[in-house]
């Protein structure tokens, strides 16, 4: 899990209301506090697991906190393109079913309603549609990756 990921979760999880989340994946814990009051700070909590004990150097299993970042400006090379966004947590997939060719590459044309992709969220396929007409500038994500709400999925050129 990198930083990004991580500040979407923070973001995700200040939005949505909820006091605290636990993540764990792999050797990686993360715990996200939040006040619903509003009267203090959010606290962040990585904590990653000891190694196996072949590694030389190990691994400090103590909390280390993270502060929340504001979010990277968009440069103005990529402010002309229209972002398309995950609607839900879940699975990105590019393409239908592994023996089927990809909804989109980069330089495609899209019409508004075509399928971009597929989120998968508890065994549900989600077909996540274009928006708007354009041609795909940038994919963002890797098949099979993990998404979270609101993370952008697709740089599309409206002209």
């Amino acid at each position: 899990m990198d930083l990004k990921e991580i500040q979407n979760l923070i973001k995700f999880v200040s939005n949505s209301g909820v006091a605290e989340v636990k993540l764990e994946t792999g050797d990686i814990k993360i715990t996200i506090r939040t006040t619903l009051e509003g009267n203090s700070p959010d606290i962040t909590y990585l904590q990653q697991s000891p190694m196996q004990q072949s590694m030389t150097a190990p691994v400090a299993p103590n909390p280390v906190p993270v502060a929340p970042t504001a979010p990277a400006v968009v440069t103005d090379e990529n402010s002309k393109y229209v972002t398309i966004k995950s609607p839900m947590i879940g699975t990105f997939y590019r393409k239908p079913s592994p023996d089927k060719p990809m909804f989109v590459e980069v330089g495609s044309t899209i019409q508004k309603g075509d399928v971009l992709c597929v989120v998968e969220a508890m065994k549900l396929f989600n077909e996540i549609e274009a928006e708007i007409t354009g041609k795909i500038v940038k994919i963002l994500v890797d098949d099979m990756s993990p998404v979270e709400f609101d993370q952008p999925l697709f740089l599309v050129d409206p002209n």
